[in-house]
């Protein structure tokens, strides 16, 4: 689904125009953005709950070239942890 297929049913559904729309999920998006920068949590209910956690540094070796080995410095990576009504709909 793409932003604008989502902006589509949004604006169907809530009986919304696609301008509405679509400035409502920007206004989300913005406010999840926002939230994460700062390191908190977004947590939807019956969604998930998406954070931000760090991965520190590491090493890393192709595959049978030892000579090759490089450092992967540490990072900050989004994770998303599904929620139950979520995981029962998909799995």
């Amino acid at each position: 689904m793409t932003k604008s297929q989502l902006i589509a049913i949004v604006a169907k559904k809530a009986h919304l125009t696609k301008k509405a729309s679509s400035d409502a999920i920007e206004a989300l998006l913005e406010e999840v953005t926002r939230s994460l920068k700062k390191g908190e949590k977004v947590v939807l209910s019956g969604f998930g709950t998406i954070y931000v956690s760090t991965v520190n540094d590491k090493q890393v070796v192709p595959f049978g070239n030892e000579d090759k080995r490089q450092t992967i410095k540490s990072h900050r990576v989004v994770n998303l942890k599904v929620g139950k009504p979520l995981k029962k709909a998909v799995w």
